[in-house]
């Protein structure tokens, strides 16, 4: 028995080791004042807080993932509305007063993009095989900067 609680136990601490993508409620998702906005047309359906990346082909955004090509990790901004394929979107493309609708953590205060299309993860989350790209700093537990451009690698973690 008590080598199943300790088998249990460690099992518990090696399970916690990857934190859970954000979440964010929309309705609390607010833009700052000097937040840079463009409109787009989206390439598939979006949510209000949702990672994009631009897909120069089809000329609509659609969701960043970290970990299916260098293409689709290269965050260009986080949609500020929500959107069907084909329809119009708003996208932030930098803001350093964002109030993200999530609780942020201050004692690990960089985030990245998630696997999960469209997510945000902390830090800790990097596996092999993820295009690394920090995206926001928390500023306070519900204000973040949000500014991906120049900030994302080239290359897959390895």
């Amino acid at each position: 028995m008590k080598y199943l609680l300790r088998l249990l136990a460690a099992f518990v601490v090696l399970g916690s080791a990857f934190a859970a993508d954000l979440s964010i409620t929309t309705t609390s998702f607010v833009p700052g004042a000097r937040a840079v906005k463009v409109i787009g047309t989206a390439g598939a359906t979006i949510t209000i807080g949702q990672l994009l990346y631009f897909d120069s082909t089809a000329g609509t955004y659609k969701l960043a993932d970290a970990n299916a090509s260098a293409t689709t990790a290269a965050v260009i901004g986080i949609a500020a509305s929500a959107a069907a394929s084909g329809q119009p979107v708003i996208v932030i493309t930098e803001d350093d007063d964002l109030t993200l609708g999530a609780t942020l953590s201050m004692a690990a205060p960089v985030y990245v993009m998630s696997a999960t299309a469209g997510g945000i993860a902390p830090t800790a989350d990097i596996t092999t095989g993820w295009y690394p790209a920090a995206i926001l700093v928390a500023k306070s537990t519900s204000k973040c900067i949000f500014k991906p451009v120049g900030l994302r690698g080239t290359a897959a973690a390895s």
